[in-house]
């Protein structure tokens, strides 16, 4: 359907316009998960769901206006339970209603089992020129703690096919994780790189209220590792991918140049997207109006919602300028190019205090050049506490 996606553009003013589609079936709830996933004994009728998508884009439409498409991401979930053909109508269905750029990137997250390794061609067709693979680990015994229904050697036949099939591939890992070291998470990414992906996404494993692994930590049966040993995994991190080429860009993900998920560069740079499906969360603009949309979680209902109100939304909130302002600097700063000074202060009604950027700045943590504002290195791994100073 569309050609695969060039070298990412230079960093933009503004962010973008994007669609987000959530996929919110999964075969078994991961311990560690608190998206809005869940598990039904029966396979969800793919048909009437493409349905309810059409009408639920259609509706999005109206409230944002004409725009055009330049990124689309299936999120979930598990976007790889997905029939091609339920994907091709999806896309075909923001199509008409916002045109996909045709350098559009297109997205669609996928575990790497055999079964599903079988649709892969499948998507390519239907239009999906990116695959995103959450691995997850590279241990068998962690793959199994993590809840994951994948081998070592079955993830790795599944990037194989993923690279022969996709211009791009992500590629997932969770790191901190019960009794790791900072010597066998070192091997283990130099073996993910050894795949030779364009995308890695390294994330921290944390603790997330009203997951399986919250009742099992605060029983005192999960132990992971303590501020300093995760300071020591994530200085690992940051000196094997550099080493490989795949600096961090944002504070979890690495690429090589030209290979950064720009529909995420969409969120980092507070761009629009609308956000269609289950669950999922959209930004949406009509005029000078910035509006926060969320939509019912629960699929069922969603589905119900849409049949016969054209939306599954739950609510849609006109955001102020303190909150625009608050949240390009939530996004933003996590992004190693930073912000733009000016156009937060455009959003947020008023600058960030200079003496603030300087505290930070002299403890290391920030660097202002011109109109911009990052976060450095030694400033990662206390994001919030960067981002809660400048806030104030």
């Amino acid at each position: 359907m569309r050609p695969d996606t060039p070298s990412l553009r230079p960093a933009q003013t503004e962010g973008g316009f994007g669609v987000y589609v959530h996929w919110p079936f999964c075969l078994a709830k991961c311990p560690y998960c608190d998206f809005n996933s869940h598990v039904r004994h029966e396979a969800p009728d793919q048909a009437r769901f493409v349905a309810a998508f059409r009408r639920e884009i259609a509706h999005m439409r109206d409230l944002h206006g004409p725009a055009e498409a330049q990124t689309v991401f299936f999120g979930g979930g598990t976007p790889s339970l997905m029939e091609p053909a339920t994907v091709a109508a999806i896309l075909e269905a923001i199509n008409t209603a916002w045109p996909i750029a045709a350098d559009a990137e297109i997205t669609l997250e996928a575990n790497p089992t055999s079964v599903e390794a079988e649709r892969f061609r499948g998507y390519r067709t239907a239009g999906v020129n990116r695959l995103s693979l959450g691995v997850q680990a590279l241990e068998e015994r962690d793959l199994k703690s993590l809840g994951r229904t994948h081998s070592v050697a079955e993830a790795l036949a599944a990037v194989s096919i993923a690279r022969a099939t996709f211009g791009r591939v992500s590629f997932d890992l969770i790191y901190a994780r019960p009794r790791q070291t900072p010597e066998s998470w070192a091997r283990e990414l130099a073996r993910a790189l050894d795949e030779g992906c364009d995308h890695y996404s390294l994330y921290q494993l944390t603790i997330e209220p009203g997951t399986a692994y919250e009742r099992l930590y605060s029983a005192g049966k999960l132990i992971i590792p303590d501020d300093d040993h995760a300071r020591a995994l994530w200085d690992v991190t940051q000196e094997v991918m550099g080493a490989a080429g795949l600096p961090a860009y944002e504070i979890s993900n690495h690429a090589r140049p030209g290979a950064e998920a720009r529909h995420n560069l969409v969120y980092w740079r507070y761009g629009t997207y609308a956000g269609v499906g289950p669950g999922a969360h959209g930004r949406l603009t009509a005029g000078a109006e910035r509006r926060a949309t969320f939509t019912e979680r629960q699929p069922e209902r969603w589905l119900q919602a849409v049949e016969a109100e054209g939306h599954g939304m739950v609510s849609q909130e006109m955001l102020d300028t303190f909150t625009q302002g608050d949240e390009l600097l939530l996004m933003g700063l996590r992004l190693a190019e930073g912000i733009d000074l000016p156009r937060h202060a455009r959003l947020a009604g008023r600058p960030i205090d200079p003496a603030r950027i300087a505290a930070l700045a002299d403890e290391g943590l920030v660097e202002r050049s011109g109109d911009r504002l990052r976060v450095l290195p030694e400033g990662f791994p206390v994001l919030n506490a960067v981002i809660a100073e400048l806030a104030r």
